[in-house]
């Protein structure tokens, strides 16, 4: 639960040294030269200067907490933007904007960019976590669809199979992985191919891993490159053989295909894949790492740093 009476979600003062504390543990420090030395630099203060700027001395640059962050430019108190990191870190199935706008009380124009900023920063740097599974772990892979494709593909595994001659739209491709008791990842990919699959698994993926997945044949040629790879056959209500199953990540696409329809219900393909870093970042620290919703939050808030959104209009968000 979250405590809406702490002073942290009130006072932007106090929301502003809350974050300090996150990012600045040991002083402040220029995020546009990099200089930490306390003594060249000074925190201005007097009636013409906002709360919490400082000046480096070195680059003779201003600057304050949210500088290099999600929340840089924001005229949006900070009290606000911690109560919505912490409200989106604590719902497992996520929030919507429009409830968002209800809590905060700004507009939803507003509540979508804060939604889609606060989704940028719970995105999870690949290369600096490493690769998923390793010696003696075990991974289960699989692919899922959800929405509406603008261009109508049709994957040429698919093709020619009866419930396509009934004309339904075509739907976004979903790769995930899981490594069972550790982290998921997610990847919208245009088509859903034996190429992308593969360039997904040995991305993310240690080779030296064991390989579940179900009897799709997106997942055979790479398989080999894996120390072990074993399927299951669903066609044939099979689910688990001892241990080979891909349960895990069948929960994984459970939560974010609940939260999808049941919280979020539209979702443009342009916008898909912060969605996915989203319901990743949740699992990753509910079941890897098991950490509160406190922890979680403060997490996000972190993860703020070097990272930047901007938008043109309402439904529209590209990267600085």
């Amino acid at each position: 639960m979250v405590d809406l009476t702490a002073a942290i979600y009130h006072d932007a003062d106090k929301a502003r040294e809350h974050l300090e504390a996150i990012h600045w543990p040991h002083g402040p420090f220029c995020p546009h030269c990099g200089n930490a030395n306390p003594e060249r630099i000074t925190k201005l203060a007097g009636k013409s200067t906002r709360p919490g700027v400082y000046k480096c001395n070195e680059c003779r640059a201003p600057f304050s907490v949210t500088v290099g962050t999600v929340f840089e430019r924001s005229k949006i108190g900070l009290h606000k933007w911690v109560l919505a990191s912490h409200l989106y870190a604590s719902s497992k199935k996520g929030m919507s904007a429009h409830q968002l706008h209800r809590m905060l009380g700004v507009t939803y124009k507003t509540a979508w960019f804060m939604a889609h900023r606060i989704r940028e920063a719970m995105k999870e740097d690949v290369k600096s976590n490493g690769p998923l599974g390793g010696e003696g772990k075990t991974i289960e892979a699989d692919e899922t669809y959800y929405g509406r494709r603008e261009d109508g593909y049709v994957s040429p595994l698919r093709r020619g199979q009866p419930y396509l001659k009934r004309k339904k739209p075509m739907k976004n491709a979903v790769i995930g992985l899981v490594e069972r008791g550790g982290k998921a990842r997610m990847f919208h990919v245009q088509h859903a191919t034996k190429a992308a699959v593969r360039d997904i698994l040995v991305r993310n993926a240690d080779r030296q891993s064991t390989l579940y997945t179900d009897e799709s044949a997106l997942y055979p040629v790479t398989g080999k490159e894996f120390a072990k790879h074993d399927t299951v056959k669903h066609s044939a209500r099979e689910y688990a053989r001892g241990d080979t199953h891909t349960n895990t990540i069948e929960s994984v696409f459970s939560v974010f295909k609940r939260g999808m329809v049941g919280v979020y219900q539209h979702c443009g393909e342009a916008h898909l894949h912060r969605y996915l870093a989203e319901f990743d970042f949740r699992y990753n620290r509910r079941t890897a790492l098991n950490v509160s919703d406190t922890e979680r939050s403060e997490d996000l808030l972190r993860n703020a740093r070097d990272k930047r959104l901007i938008y043109r209009r309402i439904g529209e968000a590209d990267h600085a």
